[in-house]
């Protein structure tokens, strides 16, 4: 059965932040410095959205 709690702003905010981080990531000039730092804000996010 679908979870009925109500969708947030917090929730969509959250989601766009973790949009906009996976395409950033994307990005071929990326240093292997920011791309590990986009990684582990990326976990931190899913792991805060309970995505993990």
């Amino acid at each position: 059965m679908p979870d009925k709690s109500p969708y947030t702003c917090r929730q969509y905010r959250d989601e766009m932040i973790l949009l906009g981080l996976r395409k950033r990531l994307n990005d071929q000039a990326l240093t292997e410095d920011e791309r590990q730092a986009l990684e582990k804000e990326i976990l931190y996010l899913e792991a805060q959205m309970r995505m993990d």
